[in-house]
């Protein structure tokens, strides 16, 4: 079937391709590609200028930073996770042989819930796993509460939340770290990449040790480790994407006012609201199909796909109902209503660069027609 236009959820954000090939070939003139290479140590830097956080450590991607993160805070047993997440967050969890607990969420804010965090709260219970959502910050102040409360560890992934605040501080400064996201889907992208932020100055030591293969100096190894370090080409990508960042971040905007004002004449479709008081980066047009709507999410989505818009069920259907953990945890639903309920309403639209004011009509248009 041929489209005028097949629009994405994700595609990428790409700045100044002048300024990335010169720095490539900068790279290429002193033949370092890799170990912690100047362009990595700039990009470093900037970050951590950027969100005014102490330590900033990139890697090759997020997952291996909630992986590392994980083991350099020494979580063992239980940690408390929404289910309304990638599953990469649960996986990285797994793969530490660490039970994730999985814990409702908030009906408004979709994020976890500090009241039902406490009540999942046992004897093997280590760590609290919150997530940034959609770059809406979690509950983090009473997260904190319960987490000094019981004497457990509170990390962040806020693989949506680059360029967000809380409070007036910048995300990346909350809990013992966060886990940054710089895949291509995200609104800040370095191809592949990630990063962990903390103002803790042995737990960035521990982590640079890990990323490293545990090497402390040329040939000495003192730490069990392995290989998460970013490239200097992901490095380059990264550089000339902060100085675009705000471009970014207000095309986003531009965008979502134009989908809010599209939207208010749909009975039954509501669009996610941000918080205006504080910085965020409007990355996510998030919608719920309520019962108001003349179909349900699953059935918009066909339509949506059958014109080429491909629209997402971010996060359906949870990943208490994925595998591994439908099977490890077969009950698990009993416990999560909210999650239930919401992974079968959200869909998110596409926004971004690449994302026209004419096709932002054009998925109006065809939502209006939809549920007409």
């Amino acid at each position: 079937m041929q489209f005028e236009e097949v629009l994405h959820v994700g595609a990428p954000n790409i700045g100044g391709r002048e300024e990335f090939h010169r720095l490539i070939d900068e790279m290429f003139d002193r033949r370092w590609l890799t170990n912690h290479g100047m362009l990595v140590q700039e990009f470093e830097s900037r970050l951590a200028d950027y969100l005014g956080v102490k330590h900033c450590i990139t890697l090759c991607n997020g997952t291996t930073g909630l992986e590392l993160a994980i083991r350099a805070l020494d979580l063992s047993g239980e940690v408390i996770v929404p289910s309304f997440t990638f599953i990469a967050t649960a996986h990285a969890l797994k793969w530490q042989e660490i039970t994730p607990v999985f814990c409702d969420i908030d009906r408004c804010s979709y994020t976890l819930d500090p009241d039902v965090v406490e009540r999942r709260i046992t004897a093997e219970t280590t760590g609290i796993l919150g997530v940034h959502l959609y770059g809406r910050p979690c509950e983090i102040d009473r997260l904190q509460s319960v987490a000094d409360r019981y004497d457990l560890k509170l990390l962040f992934d806020a693989a949506h939340a680059f360029g967000c605040s809380h409070g007036g501080r910048m995300i990346g400064n909350f809990g013992r770290c966060e886990v940054f996201s710089f895949h291509a889907t995200k609104v800040f992208n370095t191809f592949e990449g990630g990063a962990i932020t903390t103002n803790d100055d042995q737990l960035a030591q521990r982590i640079r040790l890990m990323l490293n293969f545990g090497f402390a100096e040329y040939d000495k190894v003192v730490y069990l480790g392995t290989n998460g370090k970013m490239s200097e080409v992901c490095a380059a990508m990264g550089l000339v994407n902060l100085n675009e960042l705000e471009r970014f971040i207000a095309v986003n905007r531009m965008n979502y006012e134009q989908y809010r004002v599209g939207l208010e004449s749909i009975n039954g479709l509501e669009l996610m609201p941000y918080q205006t008081s504080e910085r965020c980066n409007w990355q996510y047009i998030v919608v719920e199909v309520r019962d108001a709507y003349s179909k349900s999410r699953d059935e918009l989505i066909d339509v949506l796909h059958s014109t080429g818009i491909l629209a997402r069920r971010y996060f359906w259907p949870g990943c208490h109902r994925m595998e591994p953990y439908c099977s490890l945890q077969p009950d698990a639903g009993q416990f999560l209503p909210v999650t239930d309920h919401v992974a079968e309403r959200l869909l998110v639209l596409p926004n971004g660069t690449a994302t026209s004011s004419s096709a932002i009509n054009r998925i109006i248009g065809v939502l209006r027609v939809a549920g007409g």
